[in-house]
């Protein structure tokens, strides 16, 4: 076989009409349960955790200073551009997969395996994230009952998270009994976490100090220990010739592409596509409504935050234990909102954790069914839903979350997403032109700019991650080469069809 025969055999492409076939397939078939509204809740209910319970806090005191409600906004916007882009393509190519399954469609079999071996570390490493920060906060609620107990045990050179593990059973054992009855648990969950959330703003209003917002962008740091780490600081301060990314405008940036992590889950909507009734319809709405509801829950709250407290009472250093929403209620005397915020963060962070878990179980289904992973993972039990691959991901995350630190792995997280939403952004305008006879339940609107202006949008904020989080990127994509080669390659179903 020539170099050129093996390049086309890659870049293979698979047809919209085989993806939508291959949905009909009686040992790979999901069932379709799901409406507008659980779509809507499940988008609000894996956005809303980390990164209002805990995110805003430290990237107000250690990165942004009160603009931190800026950078929601421009992270939102980023979000929003790409939410568009893939409203268009959930509708027009309603397959489990989401990212993963439209590239195939446009791009090839080569960038589809990236693309989804991408979208393995976005959901993977954010469950078990998540997952430790879940059994953190049940720490908190036994401590605020009156009963110490830790949830993480020291043996030795490792911890046993007893807390994590619990959790990720628990998820992996309710996915696998139906999609419908885990969206049932998720709404009643999702709405005592948003009635809190509510609660909070109204209550914290009460205590802003219009002082605490001055100055909105704080001077840059001066140089000199983290700061001045060319390791920590952002890639475009770097290239600019900043001194650091902490405070002033490059702080302002960096915070943008930390507080994405916040809005990270929106895109899991898309994943659930082949599970939906009426998909053209309710897709686009259950994408673009839950990422509206979220924005302005970020902002309001980041707002309150930083008028109750200064920044600097935020700041995290050395050891200390990093500020959370329940630090600004402490501070100014308020405990039991402290403990109403623990509680609510512990049921925001079981959805998060249980729709990051499903969309990680759908992108593993779509790419087993292709061929790339081994088949057997897709195939579904009686209740419609693949219980091989909610067990293999349940355990493989369970044991990360068990037994590894967490780290500051958010980033990771952030690189992996923003990649995925600039390939979906590229490949509208490509399915645009290849494929206009195709109907499209929703049309993204100013083609190309809206795409052009996600992929710009995406790529800004990927350049003000830290050059650390490149590189450990770049090797986790050289790694997944790897396994493409050895086997995606020769066992793809769509490389045996031609």
């Amino acid at each position: 076989m020539t170099l050129r025969d093996r390049s086309q055999g890659i870049m293979r492409t698979k047809s919209v009409e085989q993806s939508i076939a291959d949905t009909d397939e009686p040992e790979h078939k999901l069932r379709r349960d799901l409406g507008t509204w659980d779509l809507i809740v499940f988008g609000v209910a894996v956005v809303i955790g980390a990164g209002i319970f805990t995110l805003a806090a430290t990237t107000a005191g250690n990165v942004a200073g009160p603009s931190v409600s800026l950078a929601f906004v421009l992270a939102a916007i980023a979000c929003g551009l790409a939410a568009l882009c893939y409203a268009e393509f959930a509708s027009t190519v309603p397959v489990a997969g989401s990212a993963y399954t439209f590239s195939y469609a446009t791009f090839g079999e080569f960038i589809a395996w990236i693309v989804g071996w991408d979208l393995v570390l976005e959901f993977a490493v954010a469950s078990a994230v998540v997952g430790k920060g879940w059994s953190s906060y049940l720490a908190t609620v036994f401590e605020l009952a009156g009963l110490p107990i830790e949830t993480s045990i020291p043996l030795g050179w490792f911890s046993f998270d007893w807390g994590a593990l619990l959790l990720i059973v628990a998820l992996m054992v309710l996915l696998a009994l139906g999609t419908k009855l885990s969206s049932r648990v998720n709404f009643v969950i999702t709405a005592i976490k948003v009635a809190i959330v509510l609660l909070v703003v109204v209550v914290g209003i009460a205590y802003i100090n219009t002082a605490n917002y001055t100055p909105f962008i704080p001077p840059a740091a001066e140089a000199g220990g983290d700061a001045g780490s060319v390791w920590t600081q952002s890639l475009f301060s770097v290239i600019g010739g900043g001194s650091s990314s902490i405070y002033g405008i490059y702080g302002l940036l960096a915070a943008a592409s930390l507080v994405f992590f916040a809005f990270i889950g929106f895109d899991v909507v898309a994943t659930t596509a082949e599970e939906t009734k009426d998909p053209q319809r309710s897709l686009p709405r259950g994408i673009l409504g839950s990422l509206a509801i979220v924005t302005v829950l970020y902002v309001a709250v980041a707002l309150v935050l930083t008028g109750m407290v200064s920044y600097t009472d935020l700041q995290t250093s050395g050891d200390e234990q990093r500020a959370t929403l329940a630090t600004a209620f402490q501070q100014v005397g308020v405990n039991w909102a402290a403990a109403v915020i623990a509680v609510g963060a512990l049921a925001g962070l079981t959805t998060v954790v249980m729709v990051l878990m499903l969309g990680q179980v759908r992108v593993l289904f779509a790419m087993s069914r292709d061929g790339l992973l081994p088949r057997g993972l897709s195939v579904t039990g009686s209740r419609g839903t693949p219980v091989r691959a909610t067990m293999l991901v349940g355990g493989v995350i369970g044991v990360v979350a068990t037994f590894f630190p967490a780290g500051a792995l958010e980033e990771m997280v952030n690189i992996g997403t923003l990649f995925a939403f600039v390939l979906v952004s590229v490949g509208v305008v490509i399915l645009r032109r290849t494929r206009p006879d195709l109907p499209r339940g929703f049309r993204t609107p100013l083609v190309p700019l809206v795409p052009i202006l996600a992929v710009l949008a995406c790529l800004w904020l990927m350049i003000n991650l830290s050059v650390e989080t490149w590189l450990r990127f770049i090797i986790w994509m050289v790694l997944g080469l790897v396994v493409y080669a050895f086997y995606g390659r020769t066992h793809s179903r769509l490389a045996q069809r031609k």
